[in-house]
């Protein structure tokens, strides 16, 4: 297995949260059982952070050298220290990593250093809300969007304010190993699934999972292994010691949705995904536990192919 690189880029006056939120995402993937290489770099020697901590065993911009499948990560910073005079340091080295097609992101208010290296030109973006308006004001080349989590634009990524970087790096790790490892690393880290409403990247797996209830999730994590199965209210309740009446309630107020409609969203969306992939509707009628074929036909025009009766 290929481990990938994470490679974050530091400014002096760098946010704390906006670059451990999501080191911390990457970190717990490879206690999970997929690591990845955690690399820093600065322009400066010894980058200090907003709150006064300092960094050291942070690598020169020019003893590394992005690649193509790359992840670099621009942690956010205080705008108003923001030294601009120091440009010429960092912003050549950073065009040359998004010219190798690697994965560039920002967290937080970093959109203005990827704004500022040509980066978001022309390109839907975010940033905290308190600036949106600022980078929209500053660089009206853009398409700042507000009221949102993170914005992806081919492979340049921004996020919101400070913990959003989590949000970010946890949808990273998902397009790398799946909504369910996204799933497991974030209970992992005792955290919420949130996903941005407005993404076109949505998944059924990591809605109705913004709660911390163990017994709830732990019921979802069955669901999602078990649907090719016949899935009873009472097998449920027995596997987490609670009544069928207690686990309907409590999964309703969790979730905001029913166990049957929650089932349902993930047979379906389990259902098109193998139907973009051409396989047979009996292999998938089985493995879904969708028996209508009805249903299955209707799902195929949602996704836009011919159901495969072969």
């Amino acid at each position: 297995m290929v481990t990938r690189r994470v490679i974050f880029l530091l400014f002096d006056s760098v946010h704390l949260l906006d670059l451990a939120g999501a080191v911390t995402v990457f970190y717990e993937s490879g206690c999970c059982g997929y690591p990845y290489e955690l690399k820093y770099v600065s322009p400066y020697r010894q980058p200090v952070s907003s709150a006064g901590l300092m960094f050291t065993q942070v690598e020169p911009l020019e003893s590394v050298q992005v690649q193509p499948e790359d992840i670099l990560i621009v942690a956010g910073m205080e705008l108003s220290r923001w030294n601009r005079a120091d440009d010429p340091q960092w912003i050549p080295w950073l065009k040359q990593a998004a010219r190798t097609g690697a994965t560039i992101c920002s967290v937080c208010t970093a959109a203005f250093a990827l704004a500022a290296a040509g980066l978001l030109h022309g390109r839907s973006c975010t940033t905290h809300w308190a600036y949106t308006k600022q980078l929209q004001e500053q660089y009206p080349q853009l398409q700042v969007q507000e009221n949102r989590l993170f914005v992806k634009s081919d492979r340049i990524y921004t996020s919101a304010g400070i913990s959003t970087g989590i949000d970010l790096a946890l949808f990273l790790v998902e397009e790398d190993h799946g909504p369910d490892f996204a799933c497991t690393v974030a209970k992992d880290m005792v955290i919420y699934m949130r996903r941005d409403g407005a993404a076109s990247q949505q998944s059924v797996y990591l809605q109705h999972r913004q709660h911390i209830n163990h017994q709830v999730h732990q019921v979802q994590d069955y669901i999602t292994h078990h649907l090719h199965e016949k899935l009873s209210l009472s097998a449920l309740s027995a596997l987490v010691y609670a009544s069928p009446r207690n686990l309907t309630r409590l999964f309703k107020a969790e979730t905001g949705v029913t166990i049957g409609q929650y089932i349902r969203e993930l047979r379906d969306e389990k259902a098109k995904q193998l139907l973009k992939e051409d396989h047979k509707a009996a292999w998938i009628a089985k493995t879904c536990g969708i028996s209508d074929v009805k249903h299955l036909r209707t799902l195929a025009r949602k996704v836009g192919v011919e159901l495969n009766m072969a």
